[in-house]
């Protein structure tokens, strides 16, 4: 088992004056859910290097044991140094690919022509995409072939609009993710505020906040299983 994880490269939260990035436990607990079935896991970001962690996600009150486990984590943090370059890959010797979170997708990977042309064509392939949290925004450009929004008619989730005027951001991203996937004709579903949530629609699994990150993983990890 071969997963493409796709990370953020954007450290910028709108106007704030404050940074963000990847949110770390979406990224350290589906990596080790990869990593302990022994599956093998490449990081990519647009920009290559080390992507920008958002610093609140390093906090103590949003540690977990895997956050932990991956800031000591010699191999895994070497790995983070030197992400490849999202327009150098493809689908191909891949199995997976996977999205986390974080507000910084919302900025570059939902306006970035190789990620879309990467859902699509995983797709295509018959390879299954999850996205997490804020990652699921990601979709709002992909396109099936016939040229129709790639979640319009899919069951679909999301960080929620409630989810993102409890941490005061409503008015600093520049769409809300839950609005943007309903709009474009995803059928948007949730869970409470902060409960982890999946939801899978054939190739496409989606995970509601960080909660639901190392659950939309398992689902992933089990649709490989099952093949």
């Amino acid at each position: 088992m071969k997963i493409l994880m796709v990370l953020t490269s954007h450290d910028r939260l709108g106007d704030t004056g404050r940074r963000t990035g990847f949110w770390l436990e979406e990224l350290a607990a589906p990596y080790y859910v990869f990593k302990d079935a022994g599956a093998e896991v490449v990081l990519v970001s647009p920009k290559g290097g080390r992507p920008p962690l958002d610093p609140k996600s390093s906090e103590p009150g949003s540690q977990t044991d895997l956050t932990r486990r991956f800031e000591a984590d010699g191999e895994a943090n070497a790995a983070l140094s030197s992400t490849g370059r999202l327009d150098g890959v493809t689908h191909a010797g891949f199995d997976a690919v996977f999205y986390p979170g974080g507000h910084g997708p919302l900025w570059d990977l939902a306006e970035d022509p190789a990620s879309i042309r990467l859902i699509e064509t995983t797709l295509r392939a018959g390879k299954p995409v999850t996205l997490v949290c804020h990652a699921p925004g990601v979709l709002r450009h992909a396109k099936t072939p016939d040229g129709q929004p790639l979640v319009a008619g899919k069951a679909v989730t999301g960080f929620t609009n409630t989810e993102e005027e409890a941490v005061g951001l409503t008015a600093v991203v520049p769409f809300l993710v839950e609005d943007e996937l309903k709009r474009k004709g995803g059928l948007f579903s949730k869970a409470g505020d902060w409960q982890p949530y999946v939801v899978g629609d054939g190739l496409l699994i989606t995970g509601q906040n960080p909660a639901s990150s190392g659950p939309a993983a398992e689902r992933l990890k089990a649709t490989l299983d099952d093949r």
